[in-house]
C-alpha cells in the first residue's frame, strides 16, 4: 500500500475534485460513513461507553470528526462534540455544513470556553468514554497552544479509547513531530491513505494502529508513488515451490565471514539463519585465532574455515581467487573493528562478484565520505542493514536528524553509493537504487535482543544466494529488481518470526534464536496461508 506525505496528498485530492468531479462534501460524508461503520463494527458492538465524545477542531479534520458523529447519532449512539474553538471564530465552510447537519441529527454540540469545561465533564462522570480526536489535520503547526497543550494532557489522562481521524493531533503528518504533547490513540483513522507521520520520530508512539478509509479516492490515484508499506501479502509470491529433483548446487552457496573473540555467536546465528532459509550451502569462516571457537559452537550443517592474516599474502591471495565460487556473502556478524578487518572488509568489495550484505561491524568500519566511491563502483547489489545509531555513524548526519526525516537521508545515500539499505528499528525502512523506498512497521520489542540483527542479515543472505544470477556483457546484474525482492523478503519473513517468537516464549523470554525457530510458520503465513505458491 502507498504511503503519502500531506503535500502528496493535497495533490490527490486537487485531481480527485478537478478530474474526477468529486467534491469535498461527498468525501467528508464518505469519511462519516466509513469511519462510522468502524467504530460500530470495532468497539461499539462490544462496549459500553455513557457517551461517544467528538472533539471538533476548527479545520476539516473538525468536519470529518462531525460527519462521523451524525452518522453515529443518526445509528442510535448518544454522541456529543465539544467545539474546541469559540463559534464565531473563521471556520472552513465543510466545517460550517457539518455543523449544521449535526445539530438537525439531534448531537448535542458543546462549545468549549475553558479546559476546565472538559476537565469537569470527565472527573463529574465516572464512566467509560469512546473520544474522536478531530482536532487538528496532517497539516499541524508546532508548538500546539497552552490551550491545546492542556486539553490534550486531559484526554489522554480520562480517556478509555481514543480514535484519531487522519493523525492525531499534535503529530506532524510528514515527520512525525511533537513538540510538548500530542493525543495517544489506541486507532488512526487514515484518509485515503497512510501518511508518512505515522511512521516517524513520535508518530509511531502516538498512532496506535492503523485504518485505512478509503473515503471515495479513486483507485488509481491511489496507487504507485515512490513510498509502500512492506506487508506480507506483497512478498509471499516470491517463495517459489522447488523442483522434488533439484540439487543443493542450484540453491547457492552463501559465505559468512566474521566473529572474533567473544563474539562468535553473531557470525553463528548469521549462517544458521541462512541455511534455514534454504540456501544449499553456507560456510562459516572466522579469524585464524577463532577458528576452535567456532568448531565447537556451530551447526554441522555448516561448512567451516578460517581468514588468513594479511602477513600470509598467499594464503589471502588464494582467498580472494576462491571467493567467487560464492553466490552471496554476509560479511560482518562479529568480525571486529580491527585495521585488519577494515583491510578485509576493501578486499572483499574490490574483489567479490557477487551480491554482497554488509552487517554490523562491517558498517562500523565504513565511512561515506571515505567508501562512498568503492561501493558506487561495485556492479552487483551490496546490501548494508545498519540500526538508526550506526546509519548516523556512517552519514555523519546526527541521531535526531534522521529519527525526525530518515527518508530525505537515505534517499540521498542511496544515490551517493548506489546500494540498497535496510535501517532496522521499531519501524523500519527500506531503500532500493531503484528509488523505491518501503517501510516495515511491526514494533516488537522483543527483537530488542542481542543477535537479532545478525538473523536478518542471514536471512537476507540466504535469499541472495538462492538467486540464479544472469550478468551481461557489461557485468552488471540483469535483473537486479530479484536482488530487491530478496530483501523485502528477508525483512518480512525476519519480523513475521519474530511475532511468532514472542507469540510462543514473551517478549522478555524470546531470544535470536527463538526467532530461528519461528521461520516454519513465518514461511508458512507467508506462502498463502500454508499453501505453497505454484512453481513459475
Amino acid at each position: 500500500m502507498r504511503v503519502v506525505n500531506p503535500k502528496e496528498m493535497a495533490e490527490i485530492e486537487k485531481i480527485t475534485y478537478k478530474d474526477y468531479s468529486l467534491n469535498e462534501s461527498l468525501i467528508i460524508e464518505m469519511v462519516g460513513i466509513k469511519g462510522a461503520d468502524f467504530l460500530e463494527s470495532r468497539f461499539l458492538k462490544k462496549e459500553n461507553y455513557s457517551e461517544i465524545v467528538v472533539l471538533v477542531g476548527k479545520g476539516n479534520n473538525g468536519a470529518d470528526g462531525l460527519s462521523i458523529a451524525r452518522q453515529l447519532q443518526n445509528r442510535g449512539f448518544v454522541v456529543r462534540a465539544f467545539l474546541l474553538f469559540p463559534s464565531e471564530i473563521k471556520k472552513t465552510s465543510e466545517l460550517g455544513k457539518q455543523l449544521i447537519m449535526a445539530r438537525s441529527f439531534g448531537v448535542k454540540i458543546t462549545e468549549i470556553k475553558d479546559n476546565e469545561q472538559i476537565n469537569a465533564y470527565f472527573t463529574q462522570t465516572q464512566e467509560d468514554f469512546l473520544v474522536i480526536d478531530a482536532i487538528l489535520g496532517t497539516g499541524t503547526r508546532l508548538p500546539l497552544s497552552q490551550y491545546l497543550f492542556e486539553i490534550i494532557n486531559l484526554v489522554n489522562k480520562y480517556a478509555t479509547t481514543i480514535v484519531a481521524i487522519d493523525i492525531p493531533s499534535g503529530i506532524t503528518g510528514g515527520g512525525g513531530e511533537m513538540s510538548s504533547t500530542a493525543i495517544k490513540a489506541s486507532y488512526t483513522l487514515a484518509i485515503g491513505l497512510p501518511k508518512t507521520g505515522y511512521y516517524m520520530s513520535e508518530g509511531m508512539r502516538h498512532a496506535g494502529k492503523i485504518y485505512i478509509l478509503k473515503a471515495g479516492f479513486p483507485e488509481k490515484l491511489l496507487e504507485g508513488g515512490d513510498k509502500q508499506l512492506l506487508m506480507p501479502p506483497k512478498v509471499g509470491h516470491l517463495i517459489k515451490k522447488r523442483n522434488k529433483f533439484d540439487h543443493k548446487n542450484r540453491f547457492g552457496h552463501l559465505l559468512v565471514m566474521g566473529g572474533s573473540k567473544g563474539l562468535t555467536g553473531a557470525l553463528i546465528m548469521a549462517a544458521t539463519a541462512g541455511i534455514k532459509v534454504g540456501a544449499g550451502l553456507v560456510s562459516a569462516v572466522t579469524w585464524e585465532d577463532n577458528y576452535l571457537e567456532l568448531v565447537t559452537r556451530v551447526m554441522p550443517e555448516v561448512m567451516t574455515g578460517t581468514i588468513p592474516k594479511r602477513g600470509k599474502l598467499k594464503d589471502v591471495e588464494g582467498l580472494l581467487r576462491d571467493m567467487n565460487r560464492f553466490s552471496a556473502i554476509v560479511l560482518g556478524p562479529g568480525l571486529g573493528k580491527t585495521p585488519q578487518a577494515r583491510e578485509l572488509l576493501v578486499e572483499v568489495l574490490n574483489n567479490f562478484s557477487g551480491p554482497l550484505v554488509l552487517d554490523a561491524d562491517a558498517l562500523k568500519l565504513l565511512d561515506l565520505k571515505k567508501d562512498k566511491e568503492i561501493l558506487s563502483h561495485r556492479k552487483a547489489p551490496t546490501i548494508l542493514t545498519p540500526h538508526i545509531a550506526e546509519f548516523a555513524a556512517f552519514t555523519g548526519i546526527p541521531r535526531a536528524d534522521i529519527l525526525t526525516d530518515p527518508l530525505g537521508p537515505l534517499k540521498e545515500v542511496i544515490d551517493e553509493t548506489n546500494c540498497c539499505f535496510v535501517i532496522k528499528g521499531p519501524c523500519s525502512f527500506v531503500g532500493n537504487p531503484n528509488g523505491e523506498v518501503f517501510i516495515n512497521y511491526f514494533p516488537n520489542d522483543g527483537m530488542a535482543t542481542g543477535g537479532s540483527g545478525d538473523v536478518l542479515a542471514g536471512i537476507i543472505g540466504g535469499f541472495l544466494a538462492q538467486i540464479r544470477p544472469e550478468v551481461s556483457t557489461s557485468g552488471m546484474f540483469r535483473d537486479p529488481e530479484k536482488y530487491y525482492e530478496a530483501v523485502n523478503l528477508g525483512v518480512c519473513l525476519h519480523t513475521l518470526a519474530g511475532k511468532y517468537a514472542a507469540l510462543k516464549h514473551g517478549t522478555f523470554s524470546m531470544t535470536a534464536n527463538s526467532i530461528i525457530k519461528s521461520f516454519p510458520r513465518a514461511f508458512k503465513e507467508l506462502s498463502q496461508d500454508g499453501k505453497w505458491p505454484k512453481k513459475s
